[in-house]
């Protein structure tokens, strides 16, 4: 018998399964994952009937993606948390029990290389903004004092903006540290009061997303990676509870346990602000982000 009575005519009612007919049985689950993906595309495409041109533009924005991503800048990061893929994988990946503290996720500024900073030292590196003074602990479920635990924390200026986004105009580690906690599990440094901002529009993401009208806005708040040895590692936010725009994050990180009252004070004799933060870890499980 001819082999080409078991070829599969690949037209628009036959497309997903041309394409997953040639994997047999997909067990991997990369072949599952990318079999899922087609389908789903395939689907689009016939339910919007893109021209040509238009689909052409598509793989544009995609390639532009691409080049607009780097070492200091991920555009592709950006796109997944705006679209909410980024925190329902974290969502779905990271359930932890009542009274820990919940991830979100990380976002695009990150960097792996912050530099370790003594307690009660300052991140801000130019001085620029209200100053801000941040005390917290990191404990285990039972209260117990987490004392080798690592607290990496980054954030955006006064006006809205990363190191990272501005090489040129802000110092290099500018408001990013690494700290360890002392013997009770206790931590403390000194920063400046962070802006809310607008998710960059400067790249092909950020002009996607607002030619589509769709609010591309961030509360104002501080990053923090806590990690330690036998824990689960916490990938979170603290929002400031005086933003007005916490309801329509961007990233869709905010959740009622990570807004905190920032309170008045007094640093060095100056006007300031205070915020007291608590990190709860949980025991690491097999597979689960030691």
């Amino acid at each position: 018998m001819s082999r080409a009575a078991d070829l599969i005519t690949f037209d628009e009612a036959t497309s997903t399964e041309a394409f997953t007919s040639r994997f047999g049985k997909p067990d991997h689950d990369t072949a599952r994952l990318l079999s899922a993906v087609v389908c789903h595309a395939h689907a689009l495409i016939k339910e919007f009937r893109p021209t040509q041109e238009q689909w052409r533009k598509v793989l544009d924005f995609l390639t532009e993606v691409g080049h607009a991503s780097d070492e200091r800048r991920q555009e592709w990061v950006l796109f997944s948390d705006l679209v909410g893929a980024s925190a329902l994988v974290e969502e779905i990946n990271s359930r932890r029990p009542s009274g820990a503290t919940p991830n979100t996720i990380r976002g695009p500024f990150f960097r792996t290389d912050t530099p370790e900073r003594t307690l009660g030292s300052s991140i801000s590196l130019d001085g620029a903004g209200e100053p801000l003074l941040v005390e917290g602990r990191v404990e285990d479920l039972d209260g117990l004092p987490v004392t080798t635990a690592e607290i990496i924390t980054w954030q955006a200026n006064a006006e809205g903006y990363y190191e990272n986004q501005q090489p040129d105009l802000q110092p290099e580690f500018n408001l990013r540290g690494l700290f360890r906690p002392d013997q009770d599990g206790k931590f403390h440094y000194r920063t400046i009061r962070p802006a809310g901002y607008g998710v960059p529009g400067d790249g092909p993401v950020g002009r996607l997303f607002a030619q589509a009208g769709y609010p591309l806005h961030r509360p104002a708040h501080l990053h923090f990676v806590v990690r330690a040895p036998g824990f689960e590692t916490i990938t979170t936010h603290i929002y400031d509870a005086d933003d007005p725009r916490l309801g329509e994050d961007a990233l869709f990180g905010v959740r009622p346990e990570l807004v905190h009252s920032f309170e008045q004070t007094l640093i060095d004799g100056k006007p300031a602000s205070r915020v007291s933060v608590r990190f709860v870890m949980v025991r690491a499980r097999p597979g689960r982000g030691k």
